[in-house]
């Protein structure tokens, strides 16, 4: 597993470049709040890691998001992520295959990450296990699950240790990494360890709880090295 760590700002990155992956939202607008390309650019600059930018939580607007998709990965994202924040599988493979080719057309070589939420029932969007064939179908490349609704409620609240692990081998089949997130603590690291996906995004955990803190370097590593033992 990679650990992927999401700073909402410049200085809260340098902060993280232990992780393997330095994803760069800005959780005030959302779970997948979308930050400002010159601060995706700038961290890019310094990371000497892959880079992820969140682009929203979005609704059906297969233009916007295929622009805002474009614009992050022009910044330097070498992962482009967005969050399907509505229901529908015809609605939902239309913005995947929009911001898929907005991606791909001219960075083949940069990942596209489809999310949905664990919590889909109460945000009323759409399965993570309908998202998965969509985002194979498309050629994006993997299939990513959080929280929506960052209440303190974690995505093992709404997807179990089993259903997760059948989640994770169903994308695997298809081809697809699976990237699971939504207020992890410490003590998920053993059950994601079996589950096993490609890679985790924290940032509570590493904000000692509160995703409203600020990212602590000593627990990016503690993460770190929970996860490698």
């Amino acid at each position: 597993m990679q650990l992927l760590v999401s700073p909402s700002s410049i200085s809260e990155a340098h902060c993280s470049i232990a992780a393997d992956i330095i994803d760069v939202k800005k959780p005030s607008e959302g779970s997948l709040g979308a930050n400002f390309p010159w601060v995706i650019r700038e961290i890019k600059s310094f990371a000497k890691k892959p880079v992820s930018a969140a682009i929203g939580d979005f609704p059906y607007k297969p233009g916007g998001a295929s622009l805002a998709a474009y614009g992050a990965a022009c910044a330097g994202a070498d992962y482009v992520k967005i969050g399907l924040a509505f229901a529908g599988k015809d609605r939902a493979r239309d913005v995947i295959a929009a911001v898929t080719k907005a991606v791909k057309d001219e960075f083949p070589e940069k990942f596209v990450v489809i999310a949905g939420y664990s919590d889909y029932e109460r945000m009323g969007s759409i399965s993570p296990f309908e998202i998965a064939p969509l985002t194979a179908a498309c050629g994006a490349d993997y299939v990513m699950v959080d929280t929506g609704i960052k209440d303190g409620r974690s995505t093992f609240s709404f997807m179990d240790e089993a259903t997760l692990i059948r989640f994770t081998e169903g994308n695997r089949a298809l081809g697809l990494g699976t990237a699971l997130a939504g207020s992890l603590v410490f003590a998920d690291i053993d059950a994601l360890k079996r589950i096993n996906p490609e890679i985790i995004g924290v940032r509570g955990m590493v904000c000692g709880g509160d995703r409203n803190a600020t990212i602590r370097e000593d627990l990016v590593k503690t993460a770190l090295a929970k996860i490698r033992s």
